[in-house]
């Protein structure tokens, strides 16, 4: 999961990009980088932290041009906090490119060596952003007919990547002296939207991770990038869409309306607060079969992402619904957090109890969704510190059994609660009075009376059914060894923050 913005615009571009990457830090919160091109020439300024931590006045003023990408990085499995693995990333070879990327390869391993041993180049970092970047500089190679490229050959480079990169991914991409380019992966796992500003000056177009990006930048939404499809828009801001994949399908990850996006997004036609509500309901139904309604006397969250569901859940039970715990603004999100004892030890400074709202009371906690547990664990032995007779806790997620490979931090099974626990192993293991998980189906539900045309989701986590179709028992085990530090893996370059200006002296000529 991370966030990804690219524009083409009338005006100068980098502040639009800062402000952008500031509402998509939910997405990630370990590295953030921008990159904008002018005269065919790209800038470039990227590092490890926070978008506001990284960005300082003289770094804007070194960003300039009409045409920009920028990201906001969350690492997964086996990747490193090096700046060197921030993104966007650049090639120049055989055209100047610079790639963000949303998502994760699942084949990343065939592709490394198809690089160095086929396509005849080389990887710096362990990123499979890199590798992604690469594949797409080799097909745009193999598809040009001389040193100029036009939309054919573009869209058929793209076609290229569809056929040998598998797995999830969101990508947004600067061709020097041609334009911005974006597509999304044949199944729509990660989210991906299109903007348009009409100016006094003429029109401008702006593709993001989450809708919420577009609608603080002024920008109206257009649509979702279907699965499958290449978008293009050249210096001329003229737009260009194409199918490049035969019979693609929508699957687009439940994850993001559990938690990941923010709830006044919309993806894929579905608002994404709408969807928290009705998983409330639903989640209120499988309450009262679990627990007496008359053994609760008060409804709270846990901050922020389970509000709507909460708040439904109270009203639907007719029990009245508090605030008992109080969020400090300026610690990240404990779930994107790399490593488990930063989590744990982030979840006290993160979250501080209102006592009253405790005292002497049976609590019905709700959350999004029980991964790891260490945050359950740690607020369940808060409300008990604070005077809670009984805590009980309700998940508006299904229990997450399996690995996530498609760019979620959540790899390895044994670190997963609900592997291997009922619900009552998992209400002892947070030491809750009694547990209560969302049924699958209510949760597809929450979505599909939304919009009815999404028939399929992918629900790995919970169901262990991958869309893409390629993750065997044996690629699990591998991503376990390698998250344990047990695999090869390429090396790192030592990366200092990334300053360029390449002037590529190319025609600026789309046929």
């Amino acid at each position: 999961m991370c966030g990804i913005l690219g524009v083409v615009a009338t005006t100068p571009v980098n502040q639009l990009l800062y402000d952008g990457l500031m509402v998509l830090q939910h997405r990630g919160q370990d590295a953030a980088g921008i990159a904008t091109s002018r005269d065919n020439a790209f800038f470039m300024h990227k590092g490890s932290g926070m978008v506001r931590d990284v960005f300082r006045t003289r770094n804007m003023r070194a960003l300039p041009g009409n045409m920009g990408i920028a990201h906001c990085r969350y690492p997964t499995a086996g990747s490193s906090s090096d700046a060197a693995e921030s993104q966007p990333f650049y090639v120049n070879s055989p055209f100047g490119l610079v790639l963000a990327h949303n998502g994760n390869l699942t084949n990343m391993t065939q592709l490394q060596e198809q690089i160095f041993r086929q396509d005849l180049r080389h990887i710096n970092t362990t990123s499979d952003s890199e590798v992604l970047l690469n594949v797409l500089a080799h097909e745009l190679q193999e598809q040009a007919k001389s040193l100029q490229l036009d939309l054919d050959t573009i869209f058929a480079a793209v076609a290229g990547v569809y056929r040998r990169c598998k797995g999830a991914y969101a990508v947004v991409v600067m061709i020097a002296g041609y334009g911005m380019l974006a597509f999304r992966d044949p199944y729509g796992i990660r989210p991906l939207v299109i903007g348009v500003n009409q100016t006094g000056a003429g029109v401008e177009y702006l593709v993001a991770s989450e809708s919420v990006a577009l609608d603080t930048l002024g920008f109206s939404v257009l649509r979702d990038v279907r699965p499958g499809e290449a978008l293009f828009v050249d210096t001329q801001r003229k737009l260009h869409f194409r199918q490049c994949v035969e019979a693609p399908v929508l699957s687009p990850c439940i994850f993001e309306y559990v938690y990941l996006a923010r709830p006044d997004s919309v993806i894929d036609g579905v608002s994404v607060y709408e969807t928290r509500l009705r998983m409330g309901e639903y989640l209120a139904d499988k309450v009262v079969e679990r627990i007496p309604v008359s053994d609760i006397d008060v409804v709270i969250p846990i901050p922020d992402s389970s509000r709507p569901a909460a708040m439904q859940l109270a009203e639907r039970l007719g029990i009245p619904y508090r605030e008992g715990f109080v969020k400090n603004r300026y610690i990240g999100r404990t779930f994107i957090m790399p490593g488990q004892a930063v989590r744990k030890k982030s979840v006290r400074q993160k979250l501080n109890t209102v006592s009253q709202e405790f005292k002497g009371k049976r609590v019905l906690l709700v959350d999004d969704s029980i991964v790891r547990g260490t945050t359950s664990r740690e607020i369940v032995e808060m409300a008990r510190a604070s005077g809670a007779l009984k805590v009980y806790f309700a998940s508006a997620a299904p229990p997450v059994r399996f690995p996530n490979v498609y760019g979620i931090d959540m790899p390895t099974r044994g670190e997963l609660i609900a592997n291997g626990r009922n619900e009552r192993e998992i209400a002892r293991e947070i030491g809750a009075d009694a547990l209560v998980f969302q049924e699958l189906e209510a949760l597809k539900a929450s979505i599909q009376k939304i919009n009815p045309e999404l028939s399929r989701f992918d629900c790995s986590c919970f169901d262990g059914k991958y869309v893409t179709g390629d993750v065997t028992e044996e690629y699990l085990a591998s991503v376990e060894q390698l998250r344990a530090g047990k695999a090869e893996t390429p090396l790192a370059d030592d990366g200092d923050f990334c300053q360029l200006a390449l002037n590529l002296n190319m025609d600026s000529h789309i046929s």
